[in-house]
């Protein structure tokens, strides 16, 4: 072994304390956004009064706001400084998940989009500022295990934040889970005020031309915007288990079902493989990776489609791990968990491949973009939702009056929901074989095709 493999074995997993800050700020924070967002669309629908048209359209309309805002806020972020935006974003959110906990006495569907509005803009700082200083804190012996990392940390606020919203929603009241997420919020505040520095130097900061002058840069890159398009694919399902499997648990299940617990089967997925597929992955170039997990993902959507067929095969109960479980939950369950197998193989990387296109100083607006495809996504994916759930598991408010054999029929076909999203699936993953296959045999070696 040369002394620089020695060198880069001892680096590995060194980081310095900023890195591990930036980091329990993100588990508390995650835990706010999931703790919320994993019932977004049963607040919007049972206590705003949404329909699930509607629903879909305000869910997706924020989901998407998420995901675009992030780079015109890290041009803010560069300008008053890591800490400060850190301040602020967090104030936001703490602000308007409190406000959002309040509505419902209020009810107007108005100040719930403008509150919901007010959390969209905090949640925008926090991706660039907390991603930025990831980038910022690691090198490129240790920046891919520096990622594989932050996703670990992501994914456990996930897991906590959704563990417990179940207790709030069924004990205290939908509601409620504001007010928890406002709270979560709040602690990540006092870190930002108290113990976290600023990281970068007034050198690094960038005039509103530069940094539009990189964004203009990254939409000319034609690989990475076809790349973030054919991603796309795997979010657009991905996301289903925040704009449809909620609605259609409880509806096929009944109210006493927790979504909130079958989806934290993602992160648990994400927390006890990510670290080990991305070391396993690091010898392959991103793409490649990338393009293992997507080949998963039409088989998750499949998965979740055949609840009715277990429940043939088994019935409506179904002994496992010392539970008693409905079959639509059990293979829901499977679903979820395949898409964390897929996520762990195509998400670090695709930070990872972003970071390295980032210059010196605008990691905050690269990593932004890096975010795009979910906001096409989000777009496409809950604006389905609503129409499919409308079509194939409507809301049971709306069907009153109906004998016992017409609600049935009307639920029969609600697994073909699933189907719409195997299609997506397959055509991402055959694009990215595709684009792989292009990319590779391209004259030249370029930046992104090394990747």
């Amino acid at each position: 072994m040369t002394t620089a493999e020695m060198t880069a074995g001892k680096q590995g997993w060194k980081f310095p304390m900023d890195f591990w800050l930036a980091n329990t700020m993100e588990l508390f924070e995650r835990a706010a956004y999931y703790g919320f967002f994993i019932v977004i669309t049963l607040y919007l629908t049972d206590i705003v009064g949404f329909s699930d048209k509607e629903t879909g359209i305000v869910a997706g309309l924020f989901y998407a706001g998420l995901y675009l805002l992030p780079p015109f806020v890290g041009a803010v972020s560069d300008r008053i400084g890591f800490k400060n935006g850190l301040i602020l974003a967090f104030a936001l959110l703490t602000f308007g998940y409190a406000m959002l906990g309040f509505q419902p006495v209020v009810e107007s569907k108005i100040t719930v989009v403008l509150f919901l509005f007010v959390v969209m803009v905090g949640c925008s700082f926090i991706k660039p500022l907390i991603t930025g200083t990831v980038a910022k804190t690691t090198t490129e012996i240790n920046r891919a295990r520096g990622y594989s990392l932050f996703y670990w940390v992501v994914n456990i606020g996930a897991f906590s934040g959704k563990t417990f919203v179940p207790f709030i929603r069924q004990g205290m009241g939908l509601r409620y889970v504001n007010f928890f997420s406002a709270g979560m919020a709040l602690v990540a505040l006092l870190f930002a005020i108290f113990v976290f520095k600023n990281i970068e130097t007034p050198s690094e900061r960038k005039s509103t031309k530069e940094v539009l002058h990189a964004l203009v840069k990254i939409l000319t890159m034609p690989r990475l915007i076809i790349l973030t398009l054919i991603v796309a694919g795997f979010w657009t399902i991905q996301g289903q288990m925040y704009a449809t499997m909620p609605k259609y648990i409880i509806r096929m299940v009944g109210p006493g079902a927790r979504p909130e617990w079958v989806a934290n089967v993602n992160p648990a997925v994400v927390v006890l493989f990510v670290v080990l597929i991305t070391h396993w992955t690091r010898k392959y170039k991103a793409v490649t990776a990338m393009l293992m997990g997507m080949v998963l993902m039409p088989f998750s959507a499949l998965a979740m489609s055949a609840g009715p067929w277990l429940q043939r095969l088994a019935g409506d109960s179904i002994p496992l791990l010392g539970m008693v479980m409905h079959p639509y939950t059990i293979m829901m369950i499977v679903g979820i968990a395949i898409q964390g197998i897929a996520e762990c193989f195509i998400s670090p990387r695709f930070l990872e491949f972003f970071s390295l296109m980032a210059p010196k100083g605008e990691e905050g607006v690269y990593l932004g973009f890096s975010h795009l495809h979910s906001f096409m996504s989000a777009l496409v994916g809950f604006f389905m939702s609503g129409f499919l759930l409308d079509a194939y598991c409507p809301d049971p408010k709306t069907l009153v009056g109906l004998t016992k054999t017409e609600l049935t029929a009307r639920y029969a076909h609600a697994h073909y929901i699933w189907y719409y999203f195997v299609v997506i699936g397959f055509t991402a993953a055959i694009a990215l074989f595709i684009f792989r296959l292009v990319t590779t045999r391209s004259e030249g070696p370029s930046r992104d095709s090394d990747l």
